[in-house]
C-alpha cells in the first residue's frame, strides 16, 4: 500500500532537476553541433546533432526513459562504428588527397599567398634604431630607409646615403624583428619596391597569383590565366595542366572506375585478397594444431615435469607482441639475424628472408603461430579435461589406437566449443596488420603497380599504406578500396552464417 503510493507521488511529481540537466546537456551538445558546423565540419556537426536529439528524447520524456541504458551502448555504435564506416564510404566517391584536402576559398587563398622571388634583386640589409623607431639599410646599395615602427603594414621610401649610419643593431635583434619587416615595402629612388625575402635579404618580391574572378586567377610570371576546374578539384592552365593546392570535390565513381580500368590496381588486389585469405586461415589452423598438439602433450599422465613445460611454452604468450615480433625481424635479419648466420656455418645458405615474397610471408606465418599457440593450447587444455576418460578407455579396450582415439572421440569433442574462437581467430588475422607493418611493413613491393602494394600485404596493411604511407595520401581510393573490401567481408561473413545454420540444422534433424 505505502509502495502504491510512493509511486503514485513520483508519477504526479514532474521530475525538474533531471529536466533541468537534460536541458543543460542538450544545450551544450547543440552548441557543440554548432562550432562543428561554423567549423566546416558539418558530418562530424550531423552527428552530434543526432547524439542531442536521442539524448534529449530518451532522457527527456517518460515514454523512452526505459530506453536510458541502452542508449550509449548506441551512442558508441554510432560513434565509432555507423560514422566511420558512412564517412568511409562516402570519402570514396570524392578526390581526398594530400593535393586535395583544402576547400576551394581555402585552396584559393593559399595560392594568393604564394609569392615569387627575383633572385637577381636580393641585396642584404640592416636595421638601424632611430629613437622608437626603425630604419632598413641596404649597404650594397647605399639606401636608407625613410622610419618606420614595424607595427602595421607601411610603405618607405629609400634615399642615397654616402655611408653607413650609426645605430646598427646585431643580427639576432634583426631576426627578432622578422614579423614587422615583412609588413614594409621600400620604394626605390626609380620606384621598384623591394620587400623582405628572408632572414637576410630584401628583393623583389611579387604575388605569383592574382585572382582575377571567382574562378579564374592570373599567373604573373607568365600571365596565364588559370581556371578552377571543380570536376577535378584544380585549376588548369590551357593545357589541361594542374596546379596545387587542389580542393576536395565529389568525383562519383571515378575511384571504382580507376580499380576496374587499371591493370595495376586490379591485379595485386586480387592478389592481396587471396593472400589474406590463406594467411587468415592458415594463422587459425596453424595455431589450433600446434597448440592442441602441445595441450595433448601436456596431458600425457607419464610426462614429468609439468609446471615448468606450461610456463614456457605460455611464455610468448606474456610478452606484448610488438616486442616479440621486433625480436623475430632480428632474428630473421638477412646480413646479421642469428637464423641466417647458423644457416650459413651449417649449410652455406643465406635465404632472402624480407626480399623474396615466398620466404617474407613464410616468415610472417611463422611469427603469428609463435605469437598465437599458446591462446590455443590454453583453451585446449580446458576442453580436453571436459572429454569423459570412460569414452577413451572403452575404445582402448574394444583395440583402438590412440591416435583413432583422439580422432574418434577426442577431437569430435572438443570441435565445437572450438569453433567460434576459430572463427574469431579468423576474424582478427584477416585485419591483423599491427603484424605486417611492424614485421616486413608489407614488402617486398610487388613490381609494376601504380599503388604501394606489397607481396605480404593483406588488406587492412595494403589501404593504411594508400592512405597514410602513400607520398599522395590517396584517402578517397582508400576509401573506395575499403568500402569493395567491407562488401566482400560482409557477403563472406553472411555465406559462413547460412553454412553454420545449415550445418545447426541438419545436427538438430
Amino acid at each position: 500500500m505505502s509502495r502504491s503510493l510512493l509511486d503514485q507521488g513520483s508519477q504526479t511529481t514532474p521530475p525538474w532537476g533531471r529536466f533541468a540537466i537534460v536541458g543543460a546537456i542538450f544545450v551544450a551538445l547543440l552548441y557543440a553541433a554548432f562550432q562543428l558546423y561554423l567549423i566546416g565540419q558539418t558530418l562530424f556537426g550531423v552527428m552530434v546533432l543526432a547524439i542531442a536529439v536521442g539524448f534529449a528524447i530518451v532522457f527527456g520524456s517518460t515514454r523512452f526513459y526505459a530506453h536510458r541504458f541502452i542508449f550509449p551502448g548506441l551512442s558508441a555504435i554510432l560513434v565509432f562504428i555507423l560514422f566511420p564506416v558512412l564517412y568511409t564510404i562516402y570519402l570514396g566517391f570524392t578526390n581526398f588527397s594530400s593535393f586535395n584536402l583544402l576547400t576551394f576559398e581555402r585552396a584559393v587563398s593559399v595560392l594568393q599567398r604564394a609569392k615569387v622571388v627575383d633572385k637577381e634583386s636580393e641585396t642584404p640589409f640592416a636595421v638601424v634604431k632611430d629613437g622608437d623607431l626603425y630604419r632598413v639599410y641596404l649597404p650594397d646599395l647605399g639606401l636608407l630607409s625613410d622610419p618606420v615602427s614595424f607595427a602595421e603594414p607601411a610603405s618607405a621610401d629609400l634615399t642615397p646615403v654616402e655611408s653607413e649610419p650609426s645605430g646598427l643593431i646585431e643580427r639576432k635583434e634583426a631576426v627578432a624583428l622578422r614579423a614587422g619587416l615583412q609588413m614594409i615595402d621600400l620604394v626605390k629612388p626609380d620606384g621598384a619596391i623591394l620587400r623582405n625575402s628572408g632572414l637576410r635579404t630584401f628583393a623583389d618580391v611579387r604575388d605569383e597569383y592574382e585572382r582575377v574572378s571567382d574562378d579564374t586567377l592570373l599567373r604573373t610570371s607568365d600571365d596565364i590565366l588559370l581556371t578552377a576546374d571543380h570536376s577535378i578539384g584544380f585549376f588548369v592552365d590551357p593545357d589541361g595542366n594542374r596546379v596545387a593546392p587542389g580542393w576536395r570535390v565529389n568525383i562519383g565513381l571515378q575511384n571504382y572506375e580507376r580499380i576496374a580500368n587499371s591493370e595495376g590496381i586490379r591485379a595485386p588486389m586480387l592478389s592481396i585478397f587471396i593472400w589474406t585469405v590463406v594467411f587468415a586461415v592458415a594463422s587459425a589452423a596453424l595455431t589450433f594444431a600446434l597448440g592442441l598438439l602441445l595441450a595433448v602433450i601436456l596431458q600425457w599422465p607419464h610426462l614429468r615435469g609439468k609446471a615448468i613445460y606450461r610456463i614456457l611454452l605460455i611464455l610468448p604468450y606474456a610478452v606484448p607482441s610488438f616486442i616479440s615480433i621486433l625480436v623475430f625481424k632480428g632474428i630473421f635479419n638477412q646480413n646479421f639475424g642469428e637464423i641466417n648466420l647458423i644457416l650459413d656455418a651449417l649449410f652455406g645458405i643465406r635465404p632472402e628472408w624480407f626480399t623474396d615474397g615466398t620466404l617474407a610471408r613464410t616468415v610472417i606465418l611463422i611469427v603469428n603461430v609463435w605469437l598465437g599457440y599458446p591462446y590455443m593450447m590454453l583453451l585446449a587444455m580446458g576442453f580436453l579435461q571436459g572429454v569423459p576418460e570412460d569414452h577413451k578407455k572403452a575404445a582402448a579396450l574394444e583395440g583402438a589406437s590412440s591416435v583413432r582415439v583422439f580422432f574418434t572421440i577426442t577431437l569430435p569433442q572438443i570441435i565445437p566449443p572450438f569453433l567460434p574462437l576459430l572463427i574469431a581467430t579468423f576474424a582478427f588475422n584477416f585485419n591483423n596488420l599491427v603484424l605486417i607493418l611492424l614485421l616486413t611493413r608489407g614488402g617486398p613491393d610487388i613490381p609494376g603497380t601504380v599503388i604501394p602494394a606489397g607481396e605480404t600485404d593483406i588488406l587492412g596493411s595494403f589501404v593504411y599504406r594508400i592512405s597514410f604511407m602513400d607520398s599522395g595520401q590517396q584517402f578517397g581510393l582508400a576509401g573506395a578500396i575499403t568500402f569493395l573490401i567491407f562488401v566482400l567481408v560482409g557477403m563472406i561473413a553472411y555465406f559462413n552464417f547460412v553454412a553454420m545454420r545449415r550445418a545447426a540444422q541438419k545436427r538438430a534433424a
